[in-house]
């Protein structure tokens, strides 16, 4: 919405890009892991945190007797986690280094807090699984990485922790090294990083341990700002749903008309021949804007306002795609599907179902399997899904979606369903195939 030439200064492209460059990643594992402590040396040692934020922490362990600071107090927000020393809800924490921005969801480790943990690490670019380097592999650690798996999180780092309390053994790191490995070939991770680590004295996180010579890997911060995740998302495949129609009605801007949204896949330049789907309406992009700014490309995850060279009706749900490779609508949709509610889901259940910015109606038309994320065991008896529970889904919706599958597109290939009745998300879904 900028009357300036079209494209940016080269200061301007920098300050884009360096924006861009942004990691979110998943912390998971069992109760007692480390995770918070993690976070919370992580926050410290890359200065993230104020110093009276750090003077409270010091005071509150001190009064509780500790020998320590303990870092996780910079992370459990809830009173019921202190009390608990567990991770309950998702917490969010945002820090950054010179070379980039981080988002941290840190997940619970608990079983019943599963929808938890698949919530925070739908996002993430990464995930960070913790192990107790006297404890080793335990059930809820594989459960973690099958759902990282399932969620098809493109990086996988298995932080070895407490390894001060092992005396910095490499015997242990590379039992559980070899273990994690064998069980990860069952998986689906494309790229799995081994690092160990003392969350607590701070081993291995920012600064390089001289504890444990033998590790010549990344520290865990060193390979958190240089994993590559740019070439993770479908630069390929055009993908824009439309989430609002800008109509400024300004004296300024008196015609102007664009449609705003989070570019999901591809990669979108002025000229370009597009689809408004599902009306199948043709046109071409006759600029794209980035706040006052007019780009000359967007790519995924900018958020931006697309202007067409057609006045064409295009709202709210619809999609902006390439003619040569437009998502086929579909009714029909086969997924996995992760329950969240008590109330179990059952074939013949009425849904809301909302997918990228379309809303719909949704009918179960059945239940194919339970997943047991423990051992892989598919439960093909099952008549419903219970809480936590992740399982194979055939649903019927009233209108077309625009998808793709979630292995391809991992926008575009999920969906959460709402229970009509309480406006509730009672379950989060990744899209197999439609038709």
């Amino acid at each position: 919405m900028s009357d300036s030439p079209t494209g940016l200064t080269q200061a301007q492209k920098a300050e884009q890009v360096r924006s861009m460059d942004l990691l979110r990643f998943a912390t998971a594992g069992s109760v007692d892991d480390g995770k918070s402590t993690l976070i919370g040396r992580l926050l410290l040692d890359s200065k993230s945190i104020f110093e009276d934020q750090l003077e409270a922490v010091e005071a509150t362990s001190q009064s509780k007797g500790y020998d320590y600071t303990d870092l996780a107090l910079l992370t459990d927000g809830l009173r019921s986690e202190r009390e608990q020393g567990i991770t309950i809800d998702v917490a969010y924490r945002y820090f950054a280094t010179p070379t980039r921005k981080f988002i941290i969801a840190d997940t619970p480790g608990h079983v019943q807090y599963t929808r938890n943990m698949v919530t925070g690490a739908s996002t993430a670019d990464l995930g960070l699984v913790l192990v107790d380097a006297r404890q080793g592999l335990t059930e809820q650690s594989r459960r973690h990485a099958v759902i990282l798996s399932l969620l098809r999180v493109p990086h996988l780092v298995l932080a070895v922790n407490k390894m001060d309390l092992v005396d910095f053994s490499q015997e242990i790191y590379e039992k559980i090294h070899a273990e994690f490995t064998q069980f990860a070939t069952k998986l689906n991770i494309p790229d799995l990083e081994v690092i160990p680590i003392s969350a607590l004295q701070g081993d291995n996180v920012v600064t390089r341990s001289e504890k444990m010579p033998w590790y010549s890997g990344p520290t865990l911060m060193h390979h958190l700002e240089h994993v590559h995740v740019a070439s993770d998302r479908d630069l390929v495949d055009v993908r824009f749903p439309v989430q609002y129609v800008v109509r400024p009605k300004s004296d300024e801007h008196h015609d102007y008309r664009g449609y705003g949204g989070m570019v999901a896949g591809g990669v979108l330049k002025p000229g370009d021949e597009v689809v408004v789907l599902p009306s199948g309406m043709t046109s071409k992009i006759a600029g794209i804007d980035l706040f006052d700014q007019e780009v000359s490309e967007a790519f995924p995850p900018m958020s931006v306002t697309v202007r067409l060279e057609d006045d064409v009706d295009v709202s709210r749900g619809d999609m902006i795609a390439r003619p040569a490779n437009a998502p086929k609508p579909s009714q029909d949709i086969d997924a996995m599907v992760c329950w969240m509610t008590n109330e179990p889901l059952r074939p013949r259940q009425k849904l809301a179902i909302k997918h990228t910015t379309r809303s719909a109606r949704a009918l179960v038309k059945d239940i194919q399997y339970r997943l047991d994320v423990n051992t892989l065991h598919r439960d093909q008896d099952t008549k419903e899904l219970g809480l936590n529970e992740i399982g194979r889904v055939q649903l019927r919706t009233t209108v077309p979606l625009l998808c793709d599958p979630y292995s391809k597109n991992r926008a575009t290939g999920s969906f959460i369903l709402i229970d009509e009745a309480t406006g509730v998300t009672v379950g989060g879904g990744m899209i197999n195939s439609a038709s």
